[in-house]
């Protein structure tokens, strides 16, 4: 009777400090796991944030260009005010803000006739060309900024491009 007795004591011993530690081994596994997701869920956090702020001031640059009949300016090689373009871009983009960047050099704008004519697209010239219909400018807008990763991974790379894009019509 003693001896069983021993036994079963013996027996729930071993058995108490073979689990003794598995609690802990477990909650650090996945808090480990835990952190890896909260660290991805705010870069893909940030990554949206930029994309949609450099969407944005693609769309506002755009909207500059417009609203100043077109901007046909000879302020560069596009007849376009693109360092006005540029501040409103900029100005819109809040915390990416001097990162944003046209990415093709310079906004452009295109011309075109409601009936299907031919249009002049000359710069630093006003659009013309539509005898017979309504002349139709566009103005498009490409916009770059870099992004730059919380965490480095491996075969990644340290910096990546977002870019935006907008175009509006200019109202004649």
């Amino acid at each position: 009777m003693i001896t069983g007795w021993l036994k079963h004591l013996s027996d729930a011993s071993l058995g108490g400090r073979k689990e003794c530690g598995q609690a802990l081994v477990e909650t650090a596994l996945s808090a480990s796991l835990l952190v890896v997701f909260l660290l991805g869920a705010a870069c893909l956090g940030r990554v949206s944030y930029t994309a949609i702020e450099v969407s944005n001031a693609a769309r506002a640059a755009a909207q500059y260009g417009a609203m100043n009949g077109g901007a046909f300016l000879p302020t560069d090689s596009t007849g376009l005010d693109s360092a006005g373009m540029l501040i409103a871009a900029q100005s819109d983009a809040g915390n990416v803000g001097t990162l944003v960047q046209f990415s093709s050099g310079y906004p452009t704008y295109t011309c075109s006739c409601s009936g299907g004519g031919t249009a002049s697209c000359i710069p630093p010239a006003t659009p013309s060309g539509c005898a017979t219909s309504h002349l139709i400018v566009t103005i498009q807008v490409q916009t770059t900024a870099t992004f730059n990763p919380l965490v480095f991974v491996p075969g990644l790379g340290h910096t990546f491009s977002v870019y935006g894009t907008a175009q509006e019509q200019v109202l004649q």
